[in-house]
């Protein structure tokens, strides 16, 4: 607002009105002024700032403010909860394990350099062995596996026969399946570019480009891909499902740089509610992050959808059949951001939902009726009172307000984050979705990008099968290797459930 200095008017009245909409303006620059100082101090954090978002135990001193009549008496946790947990006290376990028992020993005997006493010159006799242990490691090694198919003729009609030659995983493929599934595993479990395994290869003396090796990726996804779809299967058939998704660059040979796709994730893990179902994950790669792709990924789906606040969710809703449920972390995350600047209201909400989860945590492997009983008695008085206390903040803070903000984002979603109390199948936050996601991010640093969007279908069907291979406490490439087998033997396509990497209890 620019006034002129030199021909200001004589009206008081005229003069009040500017000094208001000066005063005004001023207000409104001092609000942006500190919201653009929210935000630098954010970039900041992000940048330099650490990852953790824990609360200092110094932090827990700090009292409500003079509200606290309107709420219900926030009484201790330990004093309200039952003992349910049955735990003895832990003792805290040495620093050093022992090593497993399952490695191969090798012997190496050490004997005294001497063959008589020192001493005295008698003579040395067995007296007992000390015995200790060191870990040694033995490097990989390629070899070669010759395959021989005798010939045998019949001397009466002439007749020749063979056996048949074993199936590969592509024609004239040179690689055996055990060979495959440590491309496989160093690619998308242990996240190995195909460019470095070239080289670790060529240090063994076997020289295999890197269009050799994602020849093969692709010829084994290709045996694969059923899988993920009846991995999907099983994601859809469960009452709970989070979702999420996750930025993947992916290569544009016609610009000559990268364009931004998405990789989506679908997850079923029902261990925090006593569930026996395998916990699963399985990713699909979008060229962009549509609200159409979640669709036609959960078309089957019937049930609970634990999500973020991604608003495309909210399209699956429309016809009844998928229930939307929120998550507190990420709530909690736009208070923490602010609660690092200092803000006392941040930090109240902070502990406010601080409580939520140490009662969840009491909660965790029951039953869902169970949950549901003691989240209505412990849990919802606590949710009531800190919607009402968020509401009265509100109020007082400007509109444009960074805190203003984040009290918004909460209770635009309070209906999706209170519904937990309501359904003892829902977790308070997408925490497993996202540990889930998390060694994808990992691949993504490493290899930078999907050289196409083939590649990156690849990256998320094998990435749906490891991950749940971890989930299941099952090693990878022992999976991969006996899975490929199976499959190149012949195995039935009618039974091909029964490969998936869960326990075999659950395929059985």
């Amino acid at each position: 607002m620019r006034i002129a200095l030199d021909n200001l008017p004589f009206d008081p009245v005229t003069l009040q009105a500017m000094v208001r909409d000066l005063a005004g303006a001023v207000d409104e620059g001092q609000i942006e002024i500190d919201r653009l100082r929210q935000m630098i101090r954010e970039f900041q954090r992000a940048r330099f700032g650490r990852r953790a978002e824990t609360l200092e135990p110094d932090q827990l001193l700090f009292t409500l403010e003079a509200d606290a009549d309107q709420r219900p008496p926030m009484t201790p946790i330990s004093t309200t909860l039952p003992d349910i947990s049955g735990i003895a006290p832990t003792v805290k376990p040495s620093h050093r394990k022992a090593l497993p028992e399952h490695l191969p020993r090798t012997d190496v005997t050490i004997l005294p350099e001497v063959t008589a006493c020192p001493s005295c010159g008698g003579a040395l006799r067995d007296a007992g062995t000390t015995t200790s242990e060191m870990l040694d490691w033995v490097p990989a090694s390629v070899r070669v596996a010759r395959i021989n198919r005798p010939k045998c003729a019949c001397r009466a009609c002439g007749t020749l026969h063979q056996a048949p030659a074993p199936e590969r995983i592509a024609e004239g493929c040179l690689a055996t399946p055990g060979l495959i599934a440590h491309v496989l595993t160093s690619r998308y479990c242990d996240h190995l570019p195909l460019y470095r395994q070239s080289q670790m290869l060529a240090r063994h003396g076997v020289a295999l480009a890197r269009s050799t090796l994602a020849d093969w990726v692709k010829a084994a996804v290709w045996w694969l891909a059923p899988l993920r779809d009846q991995l999907m299967n099983h994601v859809c058939a469960a009452e709970r499902v989070f979702a999420d998704d996750t930025p993947l660059p992916i290569l544009d040979p016609g610009r000559g740089r990268t364009r931004t796709g998405r990789l989506w994730a679908y997850t079923c893990d029902d261990r925090s509610f006593g569930g026996t179902a395998p916990p699963a994950v399985v990713f699909y790669a979008t060229p962009d992050r549509t609200s159409a792709w979640p669709a036609r990924h959960l078309k089957n789906y019937r049930g609970v959808l634990q999500v973020d606040g991604y608003a495309g969710f909210e399209h699956l809703t429309q016809d009844g059949k998928i229930h939307l449920a929120a998550c507190w972390a990420h709530t909690r995350r736009k208070f923490y951001e602010l609660h690092q600047t200092g803000s006392p209201i941040a930090t109240e909400a902070l502990m406010q939902i601080r409580s939520l989860y140490e009662i969840e945590a009491s909660l965790r492997g029951l039953p869902p009726d169970q949950r549901r009983t003691l989240r209505q008695m412990h849990s919802r008085p606590r949710v009531e009172a800190l919607e009402l206390w968020l509401r009265q903040k509100l109020t007082l803070l400007p509109s444009r307000a960074r805190l203003a903000e984040a009290i918004r984002y909460a209770l635009n979603r309070w209906d999706d984050l209170a519904r937990f109390i309501e359904d003892g199948r829902i977790d308070l936050d997408t925490n497993p979705v996202e540990r889930a996601i998390r060694p994808v991010t990992l691949g993504r640093k490493n290899a930078l990008f999907a050289g196409s969007e083939g590649g990156a279908n690849r990256w998320a069907i094998v990435a749906s099968l490891v991950e749940t291979a971890k989930l299941n406490g099952i090693e990878p490439f022992t999976w991969l290797r006996d899975v490929l087998t199976r499959m190149i033997d012949g195995h039935p396509a009618a039974r091909i459930a029964e490969l998936l990497p869960f326990p075999q209890s659950a395929n059985g």
